[in-house]
């Protein structure tokens, strides 16, 4: 079954069982400072399990275009996937846990046709803070699975929080058995083995853990699922990875014919990479030294390393980026739109990176004239880490340069080093999804709402063009990117300032109206990113200021706010500008 079909068929399902279809969110989060990128179905909707009502109604599904980043350097096995496509179903305070497994079992057994011998399932064992989940583990017996394949575990595995505090709860897992035998007698789905494979988890979030540790239930309980589907697809194409699947093969043929050089590696380090990145362009992510065009540039520079350990001509990126836009069309028809300017910042950044390797190279030069100068026959692992660190230079260029000019590496050294650096950017990329659920709190619901009388009074003093082109929120302050071609005078940015602070003051209401999206956009509001939105949509007036389409969360009134003030206004990228701000 192909992955377009197994999407199809899960919308279609949900549809059938009342859940209101929504679009997927971009990969690049609005309004969320917690990811770099949206890294699962939940982070669009976070307002909405928090409380706030979803003009869609209680029960949504969607499919979510998703990248992970903690896990780029394992890219090339054969499981690790920088994008993904994750498909969900939600309940925001409507069915809970027996509800949710029915209709799980069903689809799996059903839409799917997977043999109920074929799937176990896991429950939350219980602990001092919550009791164990007998409900889910009765639900599961009920629809079919017998007793031997239902396991409990703690909370390790079987409970689910986004950060260190706030929404939380039990979840059950799915997983489909592969056949392989048992690495032992002990084997179950907690094992790494490679028997039992991960392919649904539904969270039943009924608790709120404060800041003390402590739990409590919430008023609102939610259902918040998740499926994989590449995985998905590669379980039922009964293929070994999902680089065997419609999504990848063609792309990794293409890439086996161009090859002079044969690394199965490099091939799926090439093809994940250039999809993903496609993914992160399109959606308007563009290469650069910090965030997420740091990630993108990691990507695409990667993808080049590879190309070239492959001895692939990059004058055939184009046909690569043709062959993967083809075989993904159907599925996301919107890279067909866009391929050109897609092509376009692939090969500008492949140009970058070559200089640079040009760069790494003389620097390397430099280093074997100082050692044979020294008559030493070894490169330090440090000096070899700092030609890829500073220089972007691969080790393994270094390695093989080395060993051009009979030279030794200290490599066992180096990987230490690179091992270390690794784990500091699974921290730092990490640190980023730490908030979560959490980080929307009530200063931060402050500052969201400030940045629509922010949007709102750049469009007075500078005039209708600006339109908002992203925003990022902490506790600690907001940024605003807008378009617009000049700096602003100082004088202007004190009028902003001032409008800003008189609107607070007037203690201007906000409210909110349901309506559709053409309705929305009729009305006059403001609809940046309006394909990510649902029919229905929630429309938010302040006072005659502001009229915005947005997902919230918002204050009441604007003198909840305090006093606007603007810390930095500077160039974001050609044509827009950045407003940092605080409200003190």
């Amino acid at each position: 079954m192909k992955a377009i079909d197994i999407r199809n068929k899960y919308l279609a399902f949900f549809k059938n069982h009342g859940h209101v279809v929504i679009p997927s969110a971009p990969v690049i989060p609005e309004n969320d400072p917690s990811v770099l990128f949206t890294t699962a179905g939940m982070h669009p909707l976070v307002p909405y399990l928090l409380g706030e009502k979803h003009p869609a109604g209680t029960r949504l599904t969607d499919y979510q275009k998703c990248i992970r980043t903690v896990d780029i350097d394992e890219v090339g096995d054969n499981r690790h996937l920088t994008y993904f496509e994750m498909l969900g179903n939600w309940s925001l305070g409507d069915y809970f846990k027996e509800e949710s497994i029915a209709m799980s079992y069903e689809f799996l057994t059903k839409e799917l046709g997977i043999q109920a011998e074929k799937l176990s399932v896991t429950c939350f064992a219980g602990d001092e803070d919550a009791p164990r989940d007998t409900l889910s583990y009765e639900c599961w017996k009920k629809v079919g699975i017998p007793e031997e394949h239902i396991y409990f575990f703690g909370k390790n595995d079987n409970w689910w929080i986004a950060g260190e505090e706030g929404p939380c709860g039990p979840d059950t897992e799915m997983f489909y058995d592969t056949g392989k035998p048992k690495c032992s007698e002990t084997c179950n789905p907690a094992c790494d083995c490679g028997k039992y494979v991960e392919i649904w988890n539904n969270v039943f979030m009924e608790y709120c853990k404060r800041k003390d540790g402590t739990y409590t239930k919430l008023q609102q309980k939610n259902v918040d699922t998740g499926l994989g589907l590449e995985r998905m697809a590669m379980l039922l194409q009964s293929v070994q990875t999902p680089f065997e699947t419609e999504l990848f093969a063609p792309v990794m043929k293409k890439l086996e014919e161009l090859q002079k050089q044969d690394f199965i590696q490099s091939r799926r380090i090439v093809a994940e990479h250039l999809r993903s990145s496609m993914m992160i362009i399109n959606d308007g992510g563009r290469p650069s030294n910090v965030d997420r065009g740091y990630v993108l540039r990691r990507l695409l520079r990667r993808m080049t390393r590879h190309l070239n350990k492959l001895e692939i001509d990059l004058n055939n990126l184009p046909t690569l980026i043709d062959t993967s836009i083809h075989s993904l069309k159907e599925m996301y028809p919107e890279l067909v739109t866009n391929q050109a300017m897609m092509q376009s910042v692939i090969i500008e950044e492949k140009d970058k990176f070559m200089k640079t390797l040009a760069k790494g190279e003389k620097e390397f030069a430099k280093v074997v004239t100082k050692l044979k100068n020294e008559n030493k026959t070894k490169i330090d692992a440090q000096t070899v880490f700092n030609l890829y660190e500073t220089y972007g230079f691969p080790s393994e260029m270094t390695l093989e340069l080395a060993k051009e000019n009979g030279m030794e590496v200290e490599m066992e050294k180096f990987d230490q080093l690179f091992k270390a650096h690794q784990e500091k950017s699974r921290m730092g990329s990490e640190a980023k999804f730490k908030g979560g659920l959490a980080s929307t709190g009530e200063i931060e619901t402050q500052y969201h709402t400030a940045t629509h009388l922010l949007n709102a009074a750049l469009k007075v003093v500078l005039g209708e063009h600006v339109h908002q082109k992203g925003s990022n929120i902490t506790a600690e302050r907001m940024r605003f990117d807008f378009s617009h071609p000049a700096k602003m005078t100082p004088e202007e940015k004190q009028k902003v300032e001032e409008l800003v602070n008189e609107w607070i003051q007037n203690g201007w209401e906000v409210t909110s109206e349901e309506m559709s999206k053409e309705e929305a956009i009729q009305s006059g509001a403001e609809c940046m990113f309006i394909e990510k939105y649902p029919d229905i949509v929630s429309v938010y007036s302040i006072g005659e200021v502001s009229k915005e389409l947005c997902g919230g969360p918002h204050v009441k009134n604007t003198k909840e706010l305090g006093h606007f003030k603007i810390k930095k206004e500077e160039a974001s990228s050609s044509g827009v500008r950045r407003i940092k701000a605080i409200l003190e």
